[in-house]
């Protein structure tokens, strides 16, 4: 369809989807959009055979374990870091002495000094913090709630009022809001669905890694990258490091058998992606990374996830519309 040709309720929808963007890069609801995205999808796949009754009841139960597992792994994880960082520093900071690298702390007693100074700063502001904390988990709740809502009902309602004439203005511009919507979270699905294959397949190997070679926190650090293996080229970079770290505390050598190890791993991905993902959804490097630091800017973290669905919308919806040239036009 040519942009010329398209209706005045497809121009107002792109409008109105647009604004909502904005509006929630603004107001900072990025965590409430990921959470009902995700939890959509989620009862999609719980609903074996289209009964919803038994999606909503698995993802009930869903929700209620990733709860306890996540308050029980940031229990071990609040321990086991500070230990992994007071032995990973000291063994870093020999080997880097010895190969003549300067780095920014010697060991670490001086790390935890700076971070300590940056805590107390941030202390000034624990009322803000508390505010942002609770605000964030709002979003949370009100998304698992929005998302099984959406999924037993996700008619708007308009066509069936008695005050809206079938072809009313209201009437078609919600039917092509819900065309946009429908292929926004398609995109979410398709994007999503390949990065949880990536990050299970990857998870997988590493996890193999870590174990045969007797790594310590093996739990903590396989279950940070799965997590880390959601977000996009940033996510690779801090499990990375974490293991590269951890490395370092059996020896140098295991470092660099563990550095060998991720490029393989890294590797792999791209090969995963261009199978999995496929070139419909793949993004230029440069365009994908100046994304990704737009949605940090914005949104944090969330922004970093949805920056490539915002991105494979784009490329779909401009897909499906022809570019004519008024010039070629007035030629014939």
């Amino acid at each position: 369809m040519p942009l010329s040709d398209m209706s005045k309720p497809a121009r107002i929808s792109f409008v109105v989807l647009g604004v909502a963007l904005v509006l929630i890069a603004w107001l900072h609801l990025g965590v409430l959009v990921l959470t009902a995205l995700f939890g959509y999808f989620a009862l999609e796949r719980f609903s074996f055979g289209r009964r919803k009754a038994v999606g909503v009841a698995i993802y009930l139960l869903v929700v209620v374990g990733l709860i306890l597992g996540l308050g029980y792994f940031t229990k071990n994880a609040s321990k086991a870091l500070p230990d992994i960082a007071e032995k990973t520093i000291p063994a870093m900071a020999s080997f880097a002495e010895k190969n003549h690298i300067d780095l920014p702390f010697t060991d670490y007693n001086s790390l935890k000094t700076v971070v300590l100074d940056e805590v107390k700063k941030q202390m000034a502001n624990l009322g803000h913090l508390a505010k942002a904390a609770a605000f964030e988990i709002v979003q949370l709740l009100v998304g698992l709630v929005a998302a099984a809502s959406l999924f037993l009902n996700a008619k708007w309602g308009s066509e069936k009022e008695s005050l809206a004439a079938p072809d009313s203005l209201y009437t078609t511009v919600v039917r092509e809001l819900s065309v946009r919507g429908v292929t926004f979270y398609q995109s979410f699905s398709r994007v999503m669905s390949a990065q949880l294959i990536i990050s299970v397949i990857n998870t997988g190997l590493t996890a193999g890694f870590l174990l045969w070679n007797g790594f310590p926190y093996a739990t903590v650090i396989i279950v940070t990258t799965f997590l880390c293996g959601l977000l996009p080229i940033i996510g690779n970079l801090i499990s990375n490091t974490l293991i590269a770290g951890v490395a370092f505390t059996i020896s140098p050598q295991m470092a660099v058998i563990a550095l060998i190890f991720l490029v393989v791993i890294h590797k792999l991905e791209y090969f995963l992606n261009s199978k999995i993902i496929g070139d419909r959804i793949k993004n230029p490097m440069w365009l994908t990374l100046i994304a990704l630091l737009l949605g940090e800017k914005l949104m944090g973290i969330s922004g970093i996830i949805l920056a490539p669905v915002v991105l494979h919308y784009v490329k779909v919806e401009a897909s499906k519309r022809k570019f004519s040239d008024p010039g070629k036009d007035v030629a014939r």
